[in-house]
């Protein structure tokens, strides 16, 4: 399961919930009609009834979830998709989750970890990577990521350690 968002709060009474999406654009949750819900610490699945942004927030609507007091049950929810349900990408461009695991070597050959998570800063995402010590190192490809290989679950960087 690959985790797209979190049901992040209530909206109106019938049924309807506010989602922290991850994708890019927001709304991009929308286009999956089956989520997984993470109820109870399982995966429930529910079809979604109907979605749209809403300002700068996604709102969306879930089968058999009717009332607010259902939908109260669903706070803090992860909402995933299954791995193989997402699109291919063009060469070059990851999701984040493929990225989450991957040893990380300078181009000299020093070991500085493994990426722990991302965060999106506004001007590029920053891989922290986690080693013998923490790291931030941005995520721009060409200048500090010199090459990424699924494959082999390593990253290579132009990085200077003692950073």
């Amino acid at each position: 399961m690959v985790v797209l968002g979190r049901v992040s709060g209530l909206h109106g009474v019938r049924g309807w919930f506010k989602v922290h999406s991850h994708t890019r654009p927001r709304e991009g949750i929308l286009d999956y009609p089956r989520w997984f819900l993470r109820e109870g610490g399982q995966w429930v699945s529910r079809q979604l009834r109907d979605g749209r942004r809403h300002g700068k927030t996604v709102l969306a609507a879930a089968e058999a979830i009717e009332d607010r007091d259902e939908a109260a049950r669903l706070l803090n929810a992860e909402i995933a998709v299954p791995r193989e349900e997402l699109p291919e990408l063009p060469a070059g461009e990851y999701y984040w989750v493929d990225l989450i695991g991957l040893s990380v070597r300078t181009v000299d050959g020093v070991d500085l970890g493994r990426v722990d998570q991302l965060v999106e800063t506004g001007a590029n995402d920053v891989l922290v990577v986690h080693g013998d010590r923490e790291r931030l190192i941005p995520f721009v490809q060409g200048r500090h990521v010199i090459e990424v290989d699924l494959d082999a679950g390593e990253m290579v960087v132009d990085w200077d350690p003692e950073f």
